[in-house]
């Protein structure tokens, strides 16, 4: 538990920092705003993807909330490459839209999988 407060701090402290050398290089004068933008938008979409590769490692009482975890890490970790792929490529308001649609659409996938989940018979 102590472990993963701890990466999870770090990840935050990371992408602070990320912010702040873009911010830094922006004003003077070496990247644009767009650029900033970019980076620091596109650091959150692999901090996600890294938080759905690390769902299903956590411990899951029973194979039912082992399941939901599987399908919850891969649901994240594709959405949050393609958010920071698009941010990374794709022109802003493409990035903007399709990227969030991807972040949304995981977590229906995630949110769906688990109600359908609950809907089946336990199985023995």
């Amino acid at each position: 538990m102590k472990k993963d407060l701890i990466r999870d701090l770090a990840w935050g402290g990371g992408i602070l920092v990320l912010a702040l050398c873009a911010s830094y290089a922006r004003s003077q004068g070496v990247i644009d705003h767009d650029t900033t933008t970019r980076i620091v938008i596109g650091a959150t979409g692999l901090m996600v993807a890294a938080f759905g590769n690390r769902m299903p490692k956590r411990f899951a009482p029973s194979e039912r909330a082992r399941k939901a975890q599987r399908v919850g890490g891969w649901s994240l970790a594709i959405s949050g490459l393609i958010y920071a792929g698009l941010w990374a490529f794709a022109p802003l308001p493409v990035a903007l839209w399709v990227g969030c649609g991807a972040i949304i659409a995981g977590m229906a996938v995630t949110v769906g999988y688990c109600l359908w989940l609950r809907g089946r018979p336990v199985e023995a």
